[in-house]
């Protein structure tokens, strides 16, 4: 089976315009990303309708809870089906320690990633939360930790993949949003890098929204950037 790298997120607020976004797309082509707001609108019946599509789906609800809260809630998310789901790195080794064995434990366990800082996130931030270490150095703390928990890998922002990959080796799954064409707005986020320039950083999977669901032709956008990225 192929591994597509672009994982689009259906940044919408219901199924209709998710189910006609998908529609268009193929998913030989690319992964599906949903997230807090389409899933607490729609449920798991949504996830099931683009499941038999044929689109495996990274189910982005960002667990962050105590260890036993956090692992349920993982173990319910690998029930779904999901090829993907995430945490929070800051919720700490027990929580991350926790959800890695809920979903190992599942009768088909999805991948399991860690979301280190928000891409949306800038220095200034992070300083305000009480973090006086860099935003490259904090990322790293969190994708070691992560790994050293078993996890299969991180999200992270395309500016620091090629350091995780330096330390957390190549089989570490790095997932970076705040991908933009240069064509693109940047919208809301600080952190971003081109499609070609994250792959060849290190990332490994790339969440790509508005510059596809927004696009005129969103098949050809999908086109355009997978060509973007093997070139």
């Amino acid at each position: 089976m192929s591994d597509p790298k672009i994982i689009v997120a259906l940044d919408y607020p219901g199924a209709v315009p998710a189910l006609a976004l998908a529609h268009r797309l193929s998913p030989e082509l690319c992964r599906l990303k949903v997230g807090k707001e389409l899933f607490t609108a729609t449920g798991p019946a949504l996830l099931e309708q683009l499941m038999r599509s044929g689109f495996e789906i990274f189910l982005d609800l960002k667990f962050h809870d105590i260890p036993n809260t956090t692992a349920q809630a993982c173990k319910a998310a690998a029930g779904l089906g999901v090829w993907m789901i995430n945490v929070h790195a800051l919720g700490g080794r027990k929580m991350l320690e926790a959800a890695q064995l809920a979903v190992a434990n599942s009768v088909k366990p999805p991948k399991l990633i860690a979301v280190t800082l928000l891409t949306s996130m800038n220095q200034e931030d992070i300083n305000e939360l009480g973090i006086q270490t860099s935003t490259g150095e904090m990322v790293l703390r969190l994708a070691k930790l992560s790994q050293e928990c078993g996890l299969d890998g991180v999200v992270c922002s395309a500016m620091e993949t090629a350091l995780l990959r330096k330390h957390c080796g190549n089989k570490f799954a790095l997932v970076t949003p705040g991908i933009r064409p240069l064509e693109a707005s940047l919208d809301d986020q600080s952190r971003v890098m081109t499609p070609e320039a994250a792959i060849k950083a290190g990332s490994s999977y790339l969440v790509i929204g508005r510059p596809i669901t927004r696009a005129v032709d969103p098949m050809q956008a999908l086109l355009d950037i997978n060509s973007q990225i093997r070139g």
